[in-house]
This record gives C-alpha cells, sequence and structure tokens, in this order.
C-alpha cells in the first residue's frame, strides 16, 4: 500500500509539472529580447509585440504601426490612425516616406529618403512640401502617354464588343448594343433583373457573355474585362453618373 501511494503522488507530481510545462513560456519584451527570470502564465493577449507595416497605394508612404499582436485586426482607432497618417503622407509627393507610430506616444517620427527620424512636426517645419503632382500641371509627354494608353485599352475593348470571341456562338455584344447603346454604364450599380442580384457593370457584362453568347465568364481583373468596360463607358462619355436609375 505505501509503495502504491509513493507512486501515487510521484505520478500526480509529474502530471503537475507537465501542466505547468504547457502553460508557462518566457516572457517577451517590446523589443523581442527573451529573459529567462521572467515567466509568467501564457494566454491568447501574451502574444509578443510586434511592428506592423502598412504602404499606401503609392507603394512609397509605409506607416510602421508597433505594439501589434501578430495575427490580430488593429483596433478601429488605430487603423483610422494609420489611414490618416498614409493620407497626411501623400502630401509628400514622390518621396519615400517611412512614418513611425510608437505604441505609447502620440508623436509621430518620419523618415524621408532614408534619413534618420525625427518628429513629423520638425519635417512639416524643415522640408518643402510638394504638394500632388508638385504643384505644376502634368507634363505634355504625360498626356499623350495617358491619352495613347487609353485610347489602346478603349480600342481593344471596341474589338472584343464587335467580335465574336468572347462567346462561342458567333454572337457578339453589338448584335444587341449597337456601338454600345443600352448599355448604360452610368445608372451602376444598382438591382438587375436578369440577374435578381445587386450589380455592377461587369456583372451584367458577364451575363452578357455566359448566356446570349454562351462563353466564359470573366474575372474582374483580366484585361479583357477592363477593355469592354473602358470601351462601353467611353461611348457614355458626358452622361451624368446616376447609380441605381432603371
Amino acid at each position: 500500500m505505501r509503495t502504491r501511494l509513493v507512486i501515487g503522488a510521484l505520478g500526480l507530481v509529474a502530471g503537475i509539472a507537465v501542466a505547468g510545462a504547457l502553460v508557462v513560456t518566457w516572457h517577451v519584451n517590446a523589443a523581442g529580447a527573451a529573459g529567462p527570470f521572467a515567466m509568467h502564465v501564457a494566454s491568447a493577449s501574451d502574444e509578443p509585440w510586434i511592428t506592423k507595416t502598412v504602404t499606401a497605394c503609392d507603394k512609397k508612404k509605409t506607416v510602421i504601426v508597433e505594439g501589434y499582436r501578430q495575427g490580430a485586426v488593429l483596433p478601429h482607432e488605430k487603423a483610422r490612425q494609420v489611414a490618416k497618417l498614409l493620407m497626411a503622407l501623400m502630401k509628400y509627393c514622390d518621396y519615400r516616406v517611412l512614418a513611425r507610430l510608437p505604441q505609447q506616444e502620440t508623436t509621430v517620427y518620419l523618415s524621408i529618403e532614408g534619413r534618420p527620424f525625427v518628429e513629423m512636426r520638425e519635417v512639416e517645419q524643415n522640408l518643402p512640401l510638394l504638394l500632388v503632382h508638385g504643384g505644376v500641371p502634368h507634363t505634355e509627354r504625360e498626356m499623350r502617354v495617358w491619352a495613347a494608353e487609353q485610347k489602346r485599352v478603349i480600342e481593344e475593348g471596341y474589338n472584343l464588343f464587335h467580335g465574336s470571341s468572347l462567346g462561342t456562338n458567333g454572337i457578339s455584344c453589338d448584335m444587341c448594343h449597337p456601338n454600345a447603346s443600352n448599355t448604360h454604364p452610368e445608372t451602376y450599380p444598382k438591382f438587375q433583373t436578369q440577374l435578381k442580384a445587386f450589380a455592377l457593370l461587369r456583372d451584367m457584362i458577364n451575363w452578357c457573355i455566359e448566356n446570349p453568347m454562351e462563353g466564359k465568364k470573366l474575372t474582374g481583373d483580366d484585361p479583357k474585362m477592363k477593355a469592354l468596360e473602358a470601351y462601353i463607358l467611353s461611348a457614355r462619355a458626358g452622361k451624368a453618373l446616376d447609380p441605381g436609375k432603371h
């Protein structure tokens, strides 16, 4: 009996030790350093703090958010702060800007073109700000390039619209919509009765491709879809937007 009690006690101690090993973790501080004497019980909120970077659409403005939990969603107010900061950075036009948003402080630090971080307020005081487009009109060359690119895409859309390559039965878009008539792109988005759903222009284009033309629908980022939308919209240039109209 005494032997069984001793064995049982040892088993209990071992079980507690194993369970403890599963829930105890090394404390990791903000700098990522582990301390052997700072142990605590792990929980969902005990993931180490890391930094998260959010980049603007121009790929030149980045906000470094400090105090972020891996895999977590930014709190609403923090996300709004990041978005507002990115918009503020856009005034630096072509500069590459890193903004550091500390976890605790309210001060924002900027690094312009790889220079050392300084307070955003100091940057605004000392650097000449360049407004969007540098405060000057677009160059003649830029305008020609953009016009040529738009013309190319619209022409591609015209050829798709007036050809039968999108379908399998020889029917083309222009057979029902000569010169993009009755397409009314300015009325989208709206509830489309054929689809029995709220639809964008591209949804209706795909409905026509799949049904009268018996083709395969296009993805939203398919160059053919972009070309079709560009052509249809160009054919209705000057029409006022009137989403939802029937």
